[in-house]
């Protein structure tokens, strides 16, 4: 079965659609089936909507890297409270992930 057309709600082909499921209609798809000759018009509804806090792309073990200038020196000085080690080579601050966890520092952990 193949996927011709991906439609978003108010787009031609979805109007019906949308005065039917309003806000929970996500897009509508055509698909065709060569072996039965039949096109299928199929909808994607959200069902639900609930808080989801997001989970931590760190473990608590994990080391991680940090970018602080050399002029912000009360973020260096909690680094270095946490345990944080300089590398020269990189030069990015390293601390275990539990240790800054919740704090400020959190937002400045590089991406890998």
């Amino acid at each position: 079965m193949k996927t011709q057309a991906h439609l978003k709600p108010g787009q031609k082909g979805t109007k019906r659609l949308v005065a039917k499921y309003g806000q929970a209609l996500l897009c509508v798809r055509y698909r065709y089936d060569r072996v039965r000759g039949v096109r299928l018009k199929t909808v994607e509804l959200v069902l639900e909507e609930k808080a989801w806090p997001m989970p931590t792309r760190h473990g608590d073990t994990a080391v991680v890297a940090l970018q602080v200038a050399y002029t912000e020196r009360a973020l260096r000085e909690k680094l270095k409270a946490a345990g944080a080690r300089w590398d020269p080579v990189e030069k990015v601050w390293r601390v275990s992930f539990s240790s800054i966890q919740g704090t400020e520092l959190e937002a400045r952990v590089l991406k890998d």
